[in-house]
């Protein structure tokens, strides 16, 4: 679990389920934990540097006005990936403890990892990290179950990955949907 624990974000986030740490650019980010970012980041700052702790759960004013304002909570916003599980995220350790949450979220990062193998076309990673992200890991699994039988009863052209990305996307698009599960990240207005 050393891997996982590096992955997950003082402020909730969870670097495994990022497509800035799913990427193969050059730019690919190593996770909050590791990577060079947290140097600029005020919430990594306050807890890891100037308290000593390794997430905002452990901490006895969460959550903070920093933290609620990195977020963009008030606003609604979201970055590159989602911002909707941090603070359920940060609820779910102090409720089953780091371990537990991280076998929970390695499950998750995993079944992104299988998507992006399998059905990325080259467009979809910021939408399957935002799935894997909000969306139980059992609906994902549904998910790639009917795409599985889909592609053996050649409902889809299995060699053509836009055919694949298109229905697998489809189908987690029905799924959330029918759950109440929004998957659009939520951006302020372009500057």
């Amino acid at each position: 679990m050393e891997e996982e624990k590096h992955l997950a974000g003082v402020c909730g986030l969870y670097c495994g389920l990022c497509p800035r740490f799913q990427s193969q650019a050059q730019s690919r980010c190593l996770g909050c934990q590791l990577g060079e970012q947290h140097s600029y980041c005020s919430v990594y700052r306050c807890c890891v540097v100037k308290q000593g702790i390794f997430t905002c759960a452990d901490c006895d004013e969460y959550p903070c006005e920093r933290l609620l304002r990195v977020l963009g909570v008030e606003e609604g916003l979201d970055s590159f990936l989602s911002h909707k599980p941090a603070l359920p995220n940060l609820n779910r350790i102090r409720e089953v403890g780091l371990g537990t949450y991280l076998e929970e979220q390695r499950e998750r990062r995993l079944l992104v990892e299988h998507l992006l193998a399998n059905y990325n076309e080259g467009r979809s990673m910021s939408f399957y990290c935002a799935a894997c992200a909000l969306m139980p890991p059992a609906l994902i699994r549904q998910a790639i179950g009917e795409m599985e039988r889909t592609l053996a009863s050649n409902q889809v052209d299995g060699s053509d990955l836009k055919a694949r990305a298109k229905a697998m996307k489809s189908s987690i698009h029905g799924l959330a949907s029918q759950v109440g599960i929004d998957l659009k990240l939520r951006k302020g207005p372009k500057r």
